[in-house]
């Protein structure tokens, strides 16, 4: 479900808890739509999240607050210098529209206290963090607004802020339960749950379809409430009012037969009946880093990495259409034997053939002696055609030879550009983005920036995972780390996995000595079909065998090995995080 002004309405008072008085200590701005402010008090320190990003907007505290980029974006710098030091003295909310308004003391350039707002609106992809001056003046967004985006509201610095415009709908702080339940019951033709949305302010689509389904068991047109469903139509929305009243929040979300996510809420759903698990938490804020954590590493891994996606896809492009062309020059080499075969003749018979004709007809002795015609260039003597002939054959064979090597290395090199692809659609943040650049480098397939001199950060560690009986399971995140993984940090006794003929990361068994039980290898050759172009089929080949059997041949791309001592066994991709 998407954050509507009830659940915002409990959000702020889960914040505010913590956040009234505490001491704004540090900002960041990972990303263009995403602000995190750690917060501060004697005791305690936590991290309040906001994101007004088109896709997941929210304001929730996190523990998993993104990687942020090396050099701070010119906003993030005018948001500390307005906000850094400052205490929050109260969050509220606008009725119960999606907007949070959270005040703070303070400090100008001159040490005077001055009060600043941060104004953030959850609205889909209207969402905004604006920051407002003491006269309720626009400092400066995250999403600017000019007049070619919206006539009526401009979000721009030095202009005055202006709330956006109110729906005409009850609220419940505002109204009894008997008034919206006659708003609800005029829309006679609507369908339950559209009724009560149009109706009653600060719910949200599910909350919407959960009343209805409290209600009816279902979805009837309000013209076809009997009078015991109206009645409790009444009893629902008051109670609804009452929890808001009250702040009895039981924050929850819903899970499938598979563990995955389906929707959350601030009460119990009971709409999904028992197709749905119902799992409770302590804090709203915990759900929603649960709920959005995974999809948006993989949008900010993929938004980050876009540059590279674009120059390993034209580098991959270019390798396929380069390895066409080869191709096709190998196939015309194919008939450099015909050529051969072609000045042989001519000169078996050179003293019997005519000079300025276009073709020499003459008894083929590879061929039981059948007569073969022969092409010829009729102002060249058959002996200057011989020797023709002889000079494209030997060209051919030249060509024929490189070709081969060229089409061997163009094959090498794609499987590699695939591997590196594969890297990118599983990398997580800037440091594993920076490591697969220095790797496309060191293969040479992106240039090396000259004249700067990079800080060189320490290499992310490998992956690792615990196997039910306890062994560690190692993984590269990249083909640099593979080779570092299987050459290096294995012993030759470890083993190594790998998804058959597809891109993906190598993984390692860490025996230490001790024999793996079944269990233990079905959880690594899991792991390694997790960590491939494949992790999307069904059943995935894995090949296994000792580390010891691995061969890497001089010369070759990073991260491949070669191997002809090994087995194969047929497992589903499973995440090691989930698969206990």
């Amino acid at each position: 479900m998407a954050i509507d002004g009830i659940f915002l309405n409990f959000l702020k008072n889960e914040i505010a808890d913590f956040a009234i008085g505490a001491k704004v200590d540090r900002i960041y701005l990972p990303s263009k739509y995403e602000l995190v402010i750690s917060l501060r008090t004697r005791t305690e320190a936590k991290k309040l999240f906001i994101s007004v990003s088109g896709n997941s907007p929210r304001i929730n505290f996190t523990e998993f607050s993104p990687e942020n980029p090396m050099t701070p974006p010119m906003l993030c710098m005018l948001f500390r210098k307005q906000l850094s030091g400052a205490v929050i003295k109260d969050i509220k909310q606008v009725g119960f529209d999606r907007i949070l308004m959270i005040e703070l003391d303070a400090t100008n350039d001159i040490g005077d206290r001055v009060n600043r707002t941060l104004v953030i609106e959850i609205m889909a992809q209207y969402s905004n963090c604006i920051l407002l001056d003491e006269n309720g003046v626009i400092i400066d967004a995250l999403k600017r607004v000019d007049s070619s985006k919206s006539s009526f509201r401009e979000i721009l610095p030095k202009l005055p802020y202006k709330l956006p415009p109110e729906q005409d709908k009850l609220l419940l702080n505002e109204s009894t339960p008997e008034q919206i339940t006659g708003r609800i019951m005029l829309q006679k033709e609507k369908s339950l749950s559209s009724a009560i949305l149009s109706s009653l302010g600060g719910i949200s689509p599910l909350i919407s379809k959960e009343l209805s389904y409290r209600v009816s068991l279902g979805d009837p047109r309000v013209g076809e409430l009997s009078p015991i469903m109206t009645e409790r139509l009444t009893f629902e929305i008051a109670s609804l009012a009452e929890t808001v009243r009250e702040n009895n929040v039981r924050p929850c979300y819903l899970t499938d037969e598979n563990g995955e996510y389906l929707d959350f809420s601030y009460m119990p759903l009971t709409l999904y009946d028992n197709s749905a698990k119902v799992n409770f938490t302590e804090s709203l804020s915990d759900i929603l880093d649960m709920f959005y954590f995974e999809r948006e590493r993989l949008i900010r891994a993929r938004s980050k990495a876009e540059d590279l996606f674009r120059t390993v896809s034209s580098l991959i492009e270019r390798t396929v259409k380069k390895l066409n062309i080869q191709n096709e020059e190998l196939e015309a080499s194919e008939d450099m034997e015909t050529k051969r075969i072609y000045a042989e003749l001519i000169n078996a018979n050179i003293y019997s053939l005519p000079k300025g004709v276009e073709s020499y007809e003459v008894p083929n002795f590879y061929d039981d002696y059948k007569p073969v015609r022969i092409p010829a260039l009729p102002h060249l003597s058959p002996a200057q055609n011989a020797q023709r002939y002889f000079k494209e054959y030997r060209k051919a064979q030249t060509a024929k030879k490189m070709l081969t090597e060229l089409i061997e290395k163009g094959n090498a090199d794609l499987q590699y550009l695939l591997s590196v692809q594969d890297e990118l659609s599983r990398a997580t943040g800037e440091r594993e983005l920076q490591e697969i650049r220095a790797e496309l480098s060191s293969a040479g397939f992106l240039k090396s920036k000259t004249g700067t001199k990079n800080k060189k950060n320490a290499s992310l560690p490998f992956l690792q995972f615990t196997s039910p009986s306890g062994f560690n399971v190692f993984v590269g995140r990249n083909n640099l780390q593979n080779d570092m993984l299987s050459f290096k940090k294995a012993s030759k006794n470890d083993i190594w996995f790998h998804a058959q003929k597809a891109p993906g990361s190598h993984c390692v068994l860490s025996l230490e000595g001790k024999e793996p039980s079944d269990r233990d290898m079905e959880f690594a050759a899991e792991t390694a079909a997790y960590f491939s172009s494949l992790r999307e089929r069904g059943m995935v080949e894995v090949d296994y065998t000792k580390v010891r059997n691995l061969k890497k041949p001089p010369g070759s791309n990073p991260g491949f090995v070669i191997y002809h001592v090994y087995n194969t066994v047929y497992v589903k991709a499973k995440d090691p995080e989930k698969n206990k």
